[in-house]
């Protein structure tokens, strides 16, 4: 792959051996420099058999200080929780007439959040969403009664992850322009969050490990 020279004079600040989180951030936010607000995102490879249903590794977390991103929340619902997600902030609220602009093939969103009871209208869109990770699911917190909480959270700012097929997770944790405490901030919060997800049947490093790095930067390693 062919580098810039500016990429290739980053590369030159990054530390061969793995840091601590504090080290990171602060290497991170000496790369700004760019015409846009990169995003941060970390990446992560673990020692999970992606092939074992009982070692999936996903979930969802609110970091303390966002993404620095306002997502764009669409809600499947009817009644009385359509009228909460609609307060609470969502971007388009419907039934089977927003299953159909899906399913069409409208895609202007970030997240797909529904009601249990509507679980029949997405259902079949599963084939569309599923291989964007735009299908609700339950154990994300996106099928949920209460979608006006869900709402609120991912405009907060609320971060949704799965392990890829070769074990890897990769997560945005906020944006260049945040303060090397807040990176710091979201990125011990993501780290212990992930903790608590280990699963019980791995045996040998849960964690092999880590890099941070910024749309246009080189990844910095972390200390596992």
């Amino acid at each position: 792959m062919k580098r810039s020279k500016r990429y290739k004079a980053l590369l030159e600040s990054v530390p061969e051996a793995p840091v601590d989180l504090k080290k990171a951030c602060e290497i991170l936010k000496g790369f700004e420099g760019t015409k846009f607000d990169q995003t941060v995102e970390i990446h992560m490879h673990l020692g999970i058999d992606p092939k074992q249903a009982d070692q999936i590794v996903r979930g969802s977390i609110v970091l303390p200080h966002g993404i620095g991103k306002t997502q764009r929340v669409i809600v499947f619902a009817k009644g009385a929780a359509a009228d909460a997600a609609r307060e609470a902030g969502a971007d388009e609220v419907g039934e089977e007439e927003l299953a159909k602009k899906v399913a069409d093939g409208w895609f202007d969103f970030d997240v797909c959040i529904a009601s249990p009871d509507m679980m029949g209208v997405v259902g079949p869109l599963g084939r569309v969403l599923g291989p964007r990770s735009l299908m609700p699911s339950p154990r994300a917190g996106t099928v949920t009664p209460d979608v006006a909480k869900a709402v609120s959270e991912y405009k907060a700012g609320k971060v949704e992850f799965r392990n890829d097929d070769t074990g890897n997770i990769h997560a945005v944790l906020g944006r260049l322009s945040f303060t090397p405490e807040q990176l710091q901030d979201n990125l011990s919060a993501f780290l212990k969050f992930i903790e608590t997800l280990k699963p019980n049947s791995l045996k040998g490093n849960y964690i092999k490990n880590i890099s941070l790095a910024g749309t246009m930067t080189p990844g910095i390693p972390l200390a596992a």
